[in-house]
């Protein structure tokens, strides 16, 4: 069993107290000696929703964003540039980003709309449909909006937009996923991030399987891992979303990773933690990754997603656990539970798979026995 860690002991400690006072306590009153503000990627309208093999109907995915983007979320991951053969589920993205830059989709927050590009082909693709629309988000250049929008406003914030590429730490699924080695990744990637950072767009990276890998097994070197992210990072890339791909990884192992980049040199703001739960260890790593300083995490609604060249994993972890979790320890995420939870049921049912997130599927029985017990009543 893992012991709990400082940060999570005061957290806890705190939440219990609120619970049996009913007020705050008198630590409360002061901030806490860490940054408790975490970011939520969602990653559901993507990832989580590329490996279907039934078509879903490109209105189902733009009211999924639509949806999520009410939630409180600042960052959704909604389509990929990649070649139909390989990802059919994904040759709908040209329409989806037309759709976020030609409507103002409501949204209490700015919200920055992630797309993969992993070659010059998906970058072209991606910029010829922004050409066609500039002013219609924000850029690198445009200055910070003096205060956060109001919820009430009638114009919803411009949305910013993100390309992002995805690695490999192991040579084989680089060569099973990208069908070419690591070294021949990273030359495909500079122009991507280049083009990308040129055209006033922000740059995300993503590593996969660099905590297991299903064709070279668990121990997957973090100096690995490292060396391509102190590569990536000098590229332009904003960001490293480090993916637990085959959903393997354990509470020594990340922080074994995470001490080895911090080592590297890599700032704990330019990580974030792409976590599956294939053994139910999602939430554990990212406890870990919580104490050693990482804010942001990938997410899916309900849990949706896996990987078409990891046999055997399962979904990203859901979305509504992972905020219930980082609340329960005193972090503040910005997600409204409530909607998220009725977001994963309602997308696990147009798609015909059952919701695999264990707090969205408690948060909507609470609900249900409350609406039973107040009927009751009357």
């Amino acid at each position: 069993m893992v012991a709990l860690t400082p940060l999570i002991r005061r957290s806890l400690r705190r939440a219990q107290l609120r619970s049996i006072r009913g007020f705050a306590t008198a630590s409360d009153a002061h901030p806490p000696p860490f940054n408790n503000r975490v970011r939520i990627v969602e990653v559901g309208p993507r990832d989580g929703l590329q490996n279907e093999k039934t078509t879903i109907p490109l209105a189902t995915k733009i009211e999924l964003i639509e949806r999520l983007a009410r939630t409180g979320l600042t960052s959704i991951e909604a389509g990929a540039f990649v070649s139909p053969k390989w990802v059919p589920q994904m040759d709908n993205s040209s329409e989806i980003l037309e759709h976020i830059l030609k409507h103002s989709i409501q949204s209490p927050v700015p919200i920055t709309y992630s797309f993969l590009a992993p070659n010059a082909k998906g970058l072209d693709t991606a910029t010829a449909i922004l050409a066609q629309h500039r002013g219609a988000f924000t850029t690198d250049s445009d200055a910070p909006s003096p205060s956060p929008p109001s919820s009430s406003s009638p114009t919803p914030p411009k949305p910013s937009l993100e390309i992002a590429v995805f690695a490999a730490a192991t040579e084989t699924f680089s060569q099973r996923n990208l069908n070419c080695s690591i070294a021949d990744s990273l030359d495909r990637f500079r122009p991507v991030i280049a083009g990308a950072k040129a055209s006033g767009l922000r740059a995300r990276a993503y590593i996969s399987v660099v905590l297991g890998c299903p064709f070279e097994g668990h121990d997957v070197d973090p100096r690995r891992v490292a060396s391509l992210a102190t590569s990536l990072l000098e590229m332009g890339a904003d960001e490293i979303s480090l993916g637990d791909t085959t959903g393997t990884g354990t509470a020594p192992r990340t922080k074994e990773l995470l001490t080895c980049l911090r080592a590297a040199g890599v700032r704990d703001e330019d990580l974030a933690m792409h976590l599956h739960d294939t053994y139910g260890q999602a939430l554990v790593n990212a406890a870990v990754a919580l104490e050693h300083g990482v804010r942001t995490f990938d997410t899916s609604v309900a849990g949706l997603g896996g990987c078409p060249y990891s046999p055997g994993a399962t979904g990203n972890v859901a979305t509504e656990d992972v905020v219930y979790f980082l609340e329960s320890l005193g972090m503040d995420t910005g997600v409204d539970l409530d909607a998220v939870a009725d977001i994963g049921e309602w997308i696990a049912a147009r798609v015909g798979k059952s919701n695999e997130s264990a707090v969205g599927k408690a948060v909507l029985g609470a609900r249900a026995r409350a609406r039973k017990e107040a009927g009751a009543s009357k």
